[in-house]
């Protein structure tokens, strides 16, 4: 038996924030921002349970499911509206939703573990299924003079309701990881903001992230040319560029959306997936590279087999 994803949905905030903005303000300029990472504007705004809920009720309505029928309720955030309880209990209760609900922190490749648990649990159990949110509210935690981190960081959330179905799973290989010994360069104490080491983190991640993509072409026998679409964390184009430009995947062939969201952590690669979708650029039966690195420094890979039942664009 197996599963796939039958609705999805995303959420910024109202709020846009502008290069200008910055530069009216710090030592840098538009011309700066976007040379360096891609970066023209981000949003600013709401609760990560805020986002999560209107990314979560958009996946359900394109699922026709009822909230109440949900099994389990897996919440990706670095940025917990609380430190108790899970900010996933607040979303359960506020969505109406049936089953269990956990918090899950692996920072921007947080929703791509998510996927993977949740793809695990419904699996097996017919009759199971999966609301899977990536949300994060990073502008809360970062220094907005500083200038190394300010400028990269949105808000946002991406959902995708997964069920049991008869058939292949969705997940056709995954490469999950952690390099703990990253942690000093990229972090963010408690009461604290968000402190990095650019240059560093910029190195590991390309590396980081090539060899867990890698790691899953190689566990599923698939090469480059097989794949539909590749969904990678929205960091910044320069490290989407090297990585492509390494393993030979073209530019048109990937979903972009940090011009308009900056860095939204475990928000990222959900949005970018669930615009590709309501723009139609992936249909039944192709095979989508799902791939993101943060702090931690954490990386995950995965190849899902799209499947959706719902509308498409």
């Amino acid at each position: 038996m197996g599963t796939t994803i039958t609705g999805w949905g995303s959420a910024l905030p109202d709020k846009v924030v502008t290069n200008a903005d910055f530069a009216s303000y710090l030592d840098t300029s538009d011309t700066w921002i976007v040379e360096r990472t891609g970066i023209r504007e981000r949003r600013f705004g709401g609760s990560t349970a805020g986002l999560a809920e209107q990314a979560a009720r958009v996946a359900l309505e394109c699922a026709e499911r009822d909230p109440a029928t949900i099994s389990y309720l897996l919440l990706a955030t670095t940025t917990p509206d609380w430190t108790i309880p899970a900010t996933s209990s607040a979303l359960h209760a506020a969505l109406g939703c049936g089953g269990g609900a956990f918090d899950l922190n692996a920072a921007c490749a947080g929703f791509v573990y998510a996927l993977v648990v949740a793809d695990s649990l419904c699996r097996t159990t017919p009759g199971t299924n999966a609301l899977v949110i990536g949300s994060d509210t990073l502008s809360r935690v970062t220094d907005q003079r500083d200038r190394a981190t300010a400028v990269l960081f949105g808000d946002g959330a991406g959902a995708v309701v997964v069920e049991h179905a008869p058939g292949e799973s969705l997940i056709v290989a995954h490469d999950l990881g952690v390099d703990g010994s990253a942690v000093p360069i990229l972090n963010a104490p408690i009461g604290g903001t968000i402190y990095m080491e650019g240059r560093e983190v910029y190195r590991r991640a390309v590396r980081a992230e090539l060899n867990s993509i890698t790691a899953v072409l190689e566990k599923s026998g698939l090469g480059p040319e097989d794949l539909a679409l590749f969904v990678p964390h929205q960091a910044n184009v320069r490290i989407i560029e090297a990585v492509n430009e390494r393993l030979g995947i073209p530019m048109e062939k990937t979903a972009i959306v940090l011009d308009r969201t900056g860095n939204t952590s475990a928000a990222s690669i959900p949005f970018a997936l669930c615009e590709a979708a309501g723009e139609g650029r992936i249909k039944a039966g192709d095979l989508v590279l799902l791939s993101g690195f943060g702090a931690g420094m954490t990386w995950a890979s995965a190849i899902i087999r799209w499947g959706v039942a719902g509308p498409q664009a």
